[in-house]
């Protein structure tokens, strides 16, 4: 497993997918760290990072489309099949992948509030439970990524329904917030909402039954991999 997560993290480097990612990831947060701080005059750490969640929706795809489409296009898909690392090694290794670039390119755009810890007050607490909710979130997209990235047959495919599934997310969520507060249906869209659930954090309230949706919905979609090239094998 450790090989192909080397192999992975190496192919982000060698190919121009993991440089686009970092430099249009970078100019984002840039761009969306300006906006919501220096010219909204404002220390607070919130506005940054649900615009941010927004802008994954976006993002993500451009990591993840490649994971298993790759391997399609340079027919060594029956190679990577038939190793001797188990199947959910192979799956694991390639999400790992995504996960650790993204992962550092986030904590990396956090720091720019330091920053503003010289010219205001930021409030760690915050700052620390929306960064939390950010990484889990960002496990989510990526673990639905890596799944649509092994039914599909061309990055731009891949990319494009990525984005199709995490825009209807926030669609029904959207949606949801039109409805009524007695209605059963929104209660039951804010259970099972991917957006909902960052909110608590964002209030510096470390939210436990969150984390386990998170940490539940990754394993789902990572189960499903796997189980797509585990019928893949056998057939």
């Amino acid at each position: 497993m450790l090989a192909i997560y080397k192999r992975e993290m190496r192919g982000y480097f060698t190919t121009p997918i993991g440089y686009v990612f970092l430099a249009v990831f970078l100019a984002v947060a840039g761009a969306v760290f300006c906006y919501t701080t220096f010219y909204s005059m404002t220390s607070e750490v919130t506005p940054y990072f649900s615009t941010m969640l927004i802008c994954f929706i976006v993002l993500l795809p451009l990591l993840t489309m490649k994971l298993f489409t790759d391997e399609k296009k340079q027919k060594t898909e029956q190679l990577l099949l038939t190793s001797p690392v188990p199947l959910f090694g192979i799956v694991f290794a390639k999400f790992l992948a995504a996960y650790t670039v993204f992962a550092a390119a986030t904590v990396f755009t956090s720091l720019y509030f330091l920053l503003l810890a010289i010219y205001g007050n930021v409030q760690a607490g915050l700052l620390f439970g929306n960064l939390i909710a950010l990484l889990l979130v960002g496990m989510a997209f990526i673990a639905i990524g890596t799944f649509v990235s092994a039914i599909t047959e061309s990055q731009l495919s891949a990319a494009v329904v990525t984005v199709a599934i995490l825009a209807g997310f926030s669609a029904v969520t959207f949606l949801c917030n039109l409805l009524p507060e007695t209605y059963f249906l929104r209660y039951v869209i804010e259970t099972l909402s991917l957006f909902y659930r960052f909110q608590n954090f964002t209030n510096g309230i470390f939210d436990f039954v969150a984390l386990f949706y998170y940490l539940s919905l990754t394993a789902l979609f990572l189960f499903l991999t796997v189980r797509v090239f585990d019928r893949r094998r056998f057939h």
